[in-house]
């Protein structure tokens, strides 16, 4: 006993990191930094303080962002984009390559530099931080290097402004600023005001390999210099990494600019425990999964969920584990758990704590004390927690984690969802089935099974729901900083309209005058009873077609909701569902020829064509259902990365107003044919021919609430489906103004828009109608890391 006890109570003397090499860098700058600007550097006359975390001791003074120091570090870019891009896909790898054999040269500096500013242990920062920062600059020289080869019909965006936080200030730049260089893309970066010292440093090594002026540029600051950055008309693309709440700003405060956006938001990720799982490795991963960087870190498995069998070993296991965690200083080797970045952060930690046991949750924190100064705070478990409580719904972003036990998977996969964001989750068992059942039922953008914040160059990373859109690595992290040839060549007027108003013979009688919706499969009267009338291009009144309102989008959306039997579907059985509609519709072909030809005043010969091409484009859409398909990764030897492609699940669509059949297909099946569900708000003129789609649909055995259409007031309707929080996806092709508004209301609960801001496309041509663009918008990547071997 006596040895044992002797054991347990050993302490561990300092081992500190030197960091004399640090404090020579800033004092070799006289602890004063300005910005770097088209290749040089740019003092302001606001400054603000570099504060340690762990001391409380000023590092060093920066200059404060103006709108002037913006404007020139965009023009600067701007100067620079042309010849950046115009140079040899080898050139610019080079650059690439020379900035990772420059980040692995001084990988001790800027580990010392990023504890020092951002408080996180030395063992972090050295061994995981600067390797993975040196290894996204090789994997995307290594693009860099074959960008023509893999992405020929591309181009890049221009001129990009990226916003990084405070918890990996680091590889969050590498993360941003390594994909837009090598695909041909400027940069203009503001980094946390609270750790902007190891981008400065960067910004040096920049300068020091001789890359071309203005191609990485760097403006330090606070929030509004951020918003002065993401409001500039030249930035067109801007990438963020943060809070939520700041990224639904951002979102608002571009909409209907057409600027380009990928946000990476906030995280409540569960951490899921079975009874058959291996439980000491459960808890050395939940160590790794929440307690790392402080659990300052967007994905950290906040949200514990542990099989009611088990939870009371389990926790018990887990508090003796806490009760060993080393609480100090960031450049102490021994430190498990290092200082919180700021002082207003500690106090949210501490707020929410306290609003946790004040809704009855009991909390836990080992015995021990804190390191005098500096903003430390304990390693804390919070247990007897409801699954709306405040602690368990809301990102704390420290190092805090709740408890809740589930009896059966169906309730684990419940409670890990039942959250607004979508970052990562963890699973833990030993039953490979089940590990696999699970993850792909949850709502997650990164799942891990059996290991915790595993990350990896090669592996995207990034949400669904409200932990934001887009991604960062990987292949689908470049085409972040791409833009398709097709979206170039768009149209600033349409490639085609209703013809001039002429006489054409009357089809009257081959149609229903009062045609219905169509919701659940059902043809329904609409609730508010009113109905417009349709005219053919002669001006005669052909049919009415029913007005929709608010609550029609609501019915719509709950039957859409209700078929997701359709999203489980193989790509196989989608397709012949999809082959089958085809067929009907082709028995029908003289029909919509003669509706074509006298609603647009076209001659039958190019209303018949209008009809080939729509035939085409659906059997198109079938080929493509089982082949759009995700990728496998392989980061190291003893892990693999399954990049699956899942449906957003209800997408809202305002069909094109031109191209009558053609427009409104070509804009819905591709989001069929990826399993989505669909609230179709056809064209103002051509609605007649939507709801004349009803009798094929009912009879090609498409799920009722897979394809739903409600007719009326286009801007009512699609901005009532941009609100809705169960859409989970808007397309819009419309006017300016509409856009805008719908790229607004999407920002709510950060749903997917896909959007033409008043440009066109010629839907007749398979370039711009038809592709794997379409297919790339209807799906969000989910990838699964599995380890292997031994």
């Amino acid at each position: 006993m006596s040895v044992r006890k002797s054991f347990d109570e050993m302490t561990y003397g300092l081992a500190p990191e030197a960091d004399g090499e640090a404090r020579s860098w800033l004092m070799s700058h006289g602890s004063r930094f300005g910005h770097f600007v088209g290749g040089g550097w740019r003092l302001g006359r606001r400054t603000f303080e570099a504060l340690s975390p762990g001391s409380g001791e000023v590092l060093a003074r920066l200059s404060h962002g103006s709108k002037a120091d913006v404007a020139a570090a965009v023009a600067a870019a701007m100067g620079a984009q042309p010849a950046w891009a115009a140079l040899s896909c080898h050139e610019r790898a080079r650059y690439l390559y020379a900035l990772a054999r420059m980040v692995q040269k001084h990988a001790r500096l800027f580990a010392t530099l990023e504890s020092l500013d951002n408080g996180k242990p030395i063992r972090e920062s050295r061994d995981i931080d600067i390797p993975l920062v040196a290894r996204h600059f090789y994997y995307h020289a290594g693009f860099a290097e074959i960008r023509d080869r893999k992405f020929p019909d591309h181009e890049p965006v221009g001129v990009v402004g990226q916003i990084i936080p405070w918890n990996f200030p680091l590889l969050m730049l590498a993360w941003k600023v390594a994909p837009a260089l090598a695909t041909g893309n400027t940069v203009v970066l503001k980094p946390a005001e609270d750790t902007s010292l190891t981008a400065i440093l960067f910004a040096q090594l920049c300068q020091q390999i001789g890359l071309p002026d203005g191609v990485f540029n760097l403006v330090l600051g606070d929030g509004s210099t951020g918003e002065t950055l993401v409001d500039h008309p030249d930035i067109r693309k801007v990438a963020f990494t943060g809070s939520t709440a700041v990224g639904r700003a951002i979102r608002r405060q571009i909409a209907g600019s057409g600027k380009k956006l990928s946000l990476e938001l906030g995280g409540k990720s569960p951490y899921i425990v079975f009874e058959d799982a291996d439980m000491d490795s459960a808890v050395e991963g939940l160590v790794d999964a929440i307690w790392f960087n402080q659990g300052q870190v967007c994905c950290a498995g906040s949200r514990l969920l542990v099989q009611e069998s088990v939870a009371n070993r389990f926790i018990g296991k887990l508090k003796r584990r806490m009760s060993k965690l080393v609480v100090g200083r960031s450049l102490d080797k021994n430190t498990d758990i290092g200082a919180i970045v700021s002082r207003v952060q500690l106090e949210r930690v501490r707020m929410l704590v306290a609003a946790g046991a004040e809704e009855g949750a009991e909390v836990w924190q080992p015995k021990g004390k804190l390191p005098r100064g500096g903003h430390f705070f304990p390693p804390t478990l919070i247990t007897g927690v409801e699954p709306a409580s405040t602690v368990a719904q809301e990102e704390i972003f420290g190092p805090v984690l709740v408890a809740m036990a589930f009896r059966t998977p169906a309730e684990a996969i419940d409670l890990a969802n039942n959250n607004r964001y979508g970052l990562a989750a963890n699973i833990w068992t030993e039953n490979i089935n089940e590990a696999m059942h699970v993850a792909a039922q949850l709502k997650a953008g990164t799942v891990w099974v059996n290991s915790a914040n595993t990350f990896d160059a090669s592996v995207g990373f990034g949400g669904y729901r409200e932990s934001g859109f887009g991604r960062e690595g990987g292949p689908e992290g470049l085409e972040e900083y791409l833009v398709r040839k097709t979206e170039l060549g768009l149209s600033e007027t349409p490639f085609e309209s209703p013809q001039a108003r002429r006489r054409v013979p009357s089809i009257q009688h081959s149609i229903d005058r009062t045609p219905k919706l169509y919701i659940g499969g059902k043809q329904t009267r609409p609730d508010g009873g009113y109905s417009q009338a349709v005219a053919d291009a002669s001006g005669q009144t052909i049919a009415e077609l029913p007005k929709g309102n608010r609550k029609d989008i609501r019915n719509a959306v709950e039957a859409a909701a209700g078929a997701g039997a359709w999203s489980a579907m193989t790509g196989h059985q989608r397709a012949q569902v999809i082959y089958f509609l085809a067929e009907n519709l082709e028995y029908r072909a003289r029909d919509f020829a003669d509706l074509i030809a006298a609603l647009s005043g076209r001659s039958r010969q190019q209303s018949e064509k209008e009809v080939d091409a729509s035939l085409r484009r659906i059997f198109t859409c079938a080929a493509y259902t089982d082949k759009y398909e995700g990728a496998i990764h392989l980061p190291d030897r003893n892990r693999v990365s399954m990049a699956m492609k899942e449906p957003l699940g209800v997408i809202g669509v305002a069909a094109p107003e031109e191209s009558p059949l053609l427009g409104l297909l070509s804009a819905t099946m591709p989001a069929i044919a990826m399993g989505n569900r669909v609230i179709a708000v056809p064209s103002a003129t051509y609605g007649l021919v939507a709801t004349q789609l009803y009798q094929v649909l009912d009879t090609s055995d498409v799920p009722g609430g897979v394809f739903n259409i409600v007719c009326g007031p286009r801007d009512e309707l699609i901005t009532t489906l941009a609100g809705h929080a169960g859409v989970e996806g808007i397309w819009c092709w419309d006017t300016k103004e509409l856009c805008r508004e719908v790229e607004s209301l999407a920002a709510e609960n950060m749903k997917r828009t896909w959007l033409s801001h008043g440009r066109y496309r010629d839907w007749r041509d398979e370039s711009q109608g038809a592709g794997e663009e379409f297919l790339h918008h209807a799906v969000e990547t989910k990838n699964i890391w599995i380890p292997y071997g031994v």
